[in-house]
């Protein structure tokens, strides 16, 4: 093999600006593997650079690959890799961190302040994501998969682990009664492995009526609530429309058989996973006394909550940051068929030349036949 070898790759230059164009690529490094990507799924934070060059206060600030949940073939194994050979199936962990660091050290290498991950801008030179065909990644972190997992599933193997991170600091237990809010494909995660973790009773909120019944049909969730687009004017408004919200999901009956209904009540663990404020709010009052908020989702980072509320009934709220030492746990429930990835993925794009198009429909919440889109893959 060449020491240098030219490859294709989907590069984002500015909103809305992705071109297809010819890089190199040297031979892996002595502690690397090389790894032809055979498939990239599209995350939130994706769209935020497409659409708007930039994710929060991370700006674009040169040509950059998109993608970060994939998975791909070794095709070739540096000097020093002894864990790795050619044709092993792998799930990319993207993020790189120093390994030197009091968290590092710790265990919690998610929160490195060296780390580097791709497709974010955070930091310069960027590190490059994994919309291209191949690309040089340490052996450690290319998590090798069996291949009876299909390619396309093994790259929403990122998604999963920050759903297992979420369920993991959240203590979720046997019998426990949890509220997801929001219906995209990272709630439909947590909703699944806290299902895995032994939670009874999955109540799941949107705003739109398909995703939660999506949900439902497909075993995510025993149960569902629509949110209404009620949105007050003032600080006392906005409060008042959360918590009439969380009494709406929490006199969701607990089984519509019984001769006399029984509400769920309160809930032991709300996942909230849209980062909208008004989410956090209801998350808030619908949590039990003694519960727990997760923030799992990403969104306007100032917000106005009634932290007298979460206080008062010692709700503890807990912020989530993408994972740590989750991936072989998440590959084994998945061999194992306690998690059905494949229900997710509802739209297919092939080749680098249909990212475009894959990222505009990833914005959408149907496609132009009026199909629900949950999950877009783009294979190479």
């Amino acid at each position: 093999m060449p020491s240098v070898s030219q490859i294709k790759a989907s590069v984002l230059y500015g909103p809305h600006d992705l071109r297809v164009e010819d890089r190199e690529i040297d031979l892996p490094a002595a502690d690397e593997v090389q790894v032809e990507v055979k498939a990239t799924t599209l995350c939130g934070s994706d769209l935020h650079y497409y659409n708007h060059g930039a994710n929060g206060d991370f700006k674009v600030r040169e040509p950059l690959s998109l993608g970060h949940e994939a998975s791909g073939i070794v095709t070739a194994v540096g000097s020093d890799v002894t864990t790795h050979k050619i044709g092993d199936h792998v799930a990319l962990e993207v993020g790189i961190p120093c390994s030197q660091c009091k968290n590092c050290r710790q265990g919690k290498y998610h929160l490195c302040p060296k780390m580097q991950f791709r497709s974010s801008a955070k930091s310069f030179p960027h590190f490059q994501g994994t919309l291209q065909q191949r690309i040089n990644h340490p052996a450690i972190w290319c998590h090798k998969v069996p291949k009876s997992i299909p390619l396309e599933q093994v790259a929403l193997i990122e998604p999963l682990a920050v759903a297992a991170h979420a369920t993991r600091r959240a203590a979720v237990f046997p019998g426990a009664k949890v509220l997801i809010y929001g219906a995209g494909a990272v709630g439909l995660l947590c909703a699944a492995m806290a299902k895995v973790s032994g939670a009874t009773t999955i109540a799941i909120a949107d705003i739109a009526e398909g995703r939660i019944e999506f949900a439902v049909k497909n075993g995510f969730a025993t149960h569902k609530y629509l949110v209404p687009m009620t949105r007050g004017q003032t600080t006392e408004d906005k409060l008042r429309i959360a918590k009439e919200g969380a009494e709406a999901v929490n006199s969701l009956i607990l089984d519509p058989t019984d001769e006399e209904p029984v509400p769920i009540g309160q809930y032991d663990i709300v996942f909230e996973c849209t980062g909208v404020e008004s989410c956090v709010q209801s998350g808030i009052y619908a949590a039990a006394p003694g519960g727990r908020l997760m923030l799992v989702g990403m969104g306007n980072p100032i917000q106005t909550l009634h932290v007298g509320a979460a206080a008062t009934r010692e709700v503890d709220i807990l912020g989530v940051f993408r994972y740590s030492n989750a991936y072989p746990t998440v590959i084994a429930l998945v061999h194992q068929g306690f998690v059905d990835l494949g229900k997710i993925i509802t739209h297919r794009f092939d080749g680098l030349e249909a990212a475009e198009q894959a990222f505009k429909l990833a914005g959408r919440a149907q496609d132009d036949d009026g199909n629900l889109v949950v999950k877009t893959v783009i294979t190479y």
